[in-house]
């Protein structure tokens, strides 16, 4: 029986037979337990609920109100509540054809298996593009059919097709060029290929105008799709695609005789790519994410059980596995390692062969975390130079940055300032980068601007994310105009809020409980994971564990009673483990999420903690 109280903005000690009170509307000017400057920095904020659609959910569904408090906090109602706490395919997956050119691109590549022709797989070289391309050639042979794959160098062929790669793959004999993650923008490239191979695109970029004349190219994100499929990851375009060839060579016949192999064992690379590329697990993705996990836990394909194997992943893996644990050594191969590598490790078959491969890729990562801890710390003094001179956009260039780790950095420095960060290394005159966004400030439209005005050589995104190059000389007119698109970036507090579901006491935070909050995962972008307060908590204990001591274990206990292990991450430095470890007997408010965690066959509750403010 869970006992405790949870309090939040309206009801402050609402006791717990139902198991939470998350009311709605809290007074706009309160915070969370008076918090309006964390240890970090940041207010803490409550999220707003609908009470009322809360408890209908519950009772509709016959689940704690706790678990309708929360999906009516993530703006989920009474009808899609059944489809989100158990997301099904069969319920939510749409007729693949209603994505533009789906049809053309099936039909062509039903042609290809069935004539045995020599099909090429041109793919990204980050985690949805490797997941993509293993994909999409796993499907292929699986049919009968010759295919290779190509992925190219970050740094001497850069992103997407080019003309020399695209004709190198059709003097090989490559009758057709399927091209994933990337090339719906590739017109002058794919050129290459005129009157030599057909070529289809699998992307999920967005585009600027028409896409290039090609046979086909399937994109929610053309302009004239309408599919209303534009959070989909390339991965999940190619799965699509596998539907809609499988459907096309079933009508032919072309299954008569032979078994059809199975594509739900694919969703475990469209999990990973949809959670790596930070899409939405809402909707049709949060079915994928959910049916590819249960794929993952079987551990079937080689080189994913050698990565969760190398990552230390020893549970059944969840969304976190895959974006910290998985992701990371994915993205390491395109970012400084061999750019296919990590496409070549999805596709291995051999276990020994595989875990040779996982390991290279776990040896690159730790390799990429040196190349990115030089950079952070030279960055970071340069941003904190920019907030202080009141730049609404932090641009921060450096010589000889690797460009495969200035996305990760700007990453860091818009979290910790919460402004739009930009990140470049400059080499040879010519500086290449990335930036990453803030809620409500379209970067990519703002670089994709700069790029018309002639101030970027190269320059494309969408709202959080973008990848830009321009000569070193313009730097400060590319700033100034990103500054005025951008203005609007200095009317925001200098940390982000931290939006906070209810409190707790220690007592409160437990098992049950946190089995409760675990029924709303996988948990990701659109699907954040419930943040509580924990009030008026006092560390017994506190110490560093891990290879480098980057990371604080505690041990708490409340006023009223209760003891909780807790745990923070990424505490090498900085005020919140300063204040985490000198803070023994001190009673603390601590935010963070909640997690029943399994180990030796025991079940018990963490808190991960976020932030935390003096009591």
């Amino acid at each position: 029986m869970w006992k405790g109280t949870i309090t939040s903005p309206s009801s402050r000690t609402s006791s717990l037979a139902n198991p939470g009170l998350l009311e709605a509307e809290a007074p706009a000017a309160e915070s969370v337990l008076g918090v309006s400057r964390s240890v970090t920095g940041r207010r803490w904020v409550w999220r707003a609920a609908d009470a009322r659609t809360g408890l209908a959910i519950a009772q509709r569904l016959d689940v704690p109100e706790l678990v309708g408090r929360l999906l009516a906090a993530r703006g989920i109602g009474v009808e899609a509540a059944a489809d989100f706490l158990e997301p099904r395919l069969r319920a939510l997956m749409p007729d693949p054809s209603c994505l533009r050119d789906m049809d053309r691109a099936a039909e062509r590549l039903a042609e290809a298996v069935r004539a045995g022709e020599r099909v090429s797989v041109f793919a990204d070289y980050d985690a949805d593009g490797a997941c993509a391309g293993a994909l999409t050639v796993r499907v292929l042979r699986d049919l009968g059919v010759a295919a290779s794959h190509y992925v190219p160098d970050r740094i001497k062929e850069g992103y997407g097709p080019n003309a020399p790669a695209i004709a190198a793959l059709c003097e090989a004999g490559a009758t057709l060029i399927v091209c994933v993650d990337c090339g719906i923008a590739a017109h002058q490239a794919l050129e290459a290929a005129r009157g030599r191979a057909d070529v289809v695109v699998l992307d999920h970029h967005k585009a600027e105008g028409p896409p290039p004349p090609i046979l086909a190219a399937v994109n929610p994100n053309r302009l004239d799709c309408n599919s209303g499929l534009r959070t989909l990851c390339a991965a999940a375009v190619c799965f699509m695609t596998a539907v809609a060839l499988h459907r096309s060579l079933r009508k032919s016949g072309f299954f008569e005789g032979r078994a059809e192999p199975p594509l739900l064992d694919l969703l475990d690379l469209v999990a990973t790519a949809t959670v790596c590329d930070v899409m939405p697990l809402t909707g049709l993705n949060r079915a994928l994410v959910s049916q590819g996990l249960r794929v993952m836990a079987r551990r079937g394909r080689p080189g994913v059980a050698a990565l969760l194997e190398v990552a230390g992943v020893k549970d059944a893996p969840t969304a976190h596995s895959l974006g910290f644990a998985l992701g990371p050594r994915i993205n390491a191969s395109g970012r400084i390692g061999e750019s296919d590598l990590a496409l070549r490790l999805l596709l291995e078959e051999d276990p020994l062969e595989a875990r040779a491969m996982a390991e290279r890729l776990d040896s690159t990562n730790r390799r990429r975390q040196e190349v990115e801890a030089e950079v952070m710390g030279t960055a970071m003094g340069m941003a904190e130079q920019g907030m202080a001179a009141g730049h609404p956009v932090l641009m921060i260039c450096g010589e000889g940055w690797h460009p495969g780790v200035v996305g990760i950095v700007a990453g860091r420095v818009k979290e910790r300032f919460n402004r739009p960060a930009l990140v470049a290394g400059v080499a040879d005159g010519l500086a290449k980068g990335s930036g990453r966004s803030v809620p409500g400030l379209d970067l990519g439209a703002a670089i994709i601007a700069a790029r018309q005005a002639g101030l970027l050589e190269t320059g494309g995104g969408h709202a959080m994310a973008a990848g830009f190059s321009f000569r070193a000389e313009r730097r400060e007119a590319v700033h100034a105009f990103l500054n005025e698109r951008l203005a609007a970036a200095t009317a925001l507090p200098d940390a982000a809020a931290l939006v906070v579901e209810g409190t707790l006491s220690v007592a409160a935070a437990n098992t049950v409980l946190a089995e409760q909050v675990g029924r709303l995962a996988p948990f990701g972008t659109g699907n954040e994971e419930p943040v509580f307060a924990i009030r008026h908590a006092r560390v017994v204990r506190a110490d560093r564990v891990g290879k480098e001591g980057g990371t604080i274990r505690l041990f708490l206990e409340g006023e009223g009673g209760g003891r909780l292990k807790a745990v923070c991450f990424r505490a090498k430095e900085g005020p919140l483990a300063e204040l985490l470890l000198k803070a023994r007997g001190t009673p603390l408010h601590l935010c963070g999420t909640l997690r029943a965690e399994s180990w030796n066959g025991e079940v018990s509750t963490s808190l991960h903690v976020q932030d935390a403010a003096p009591a």
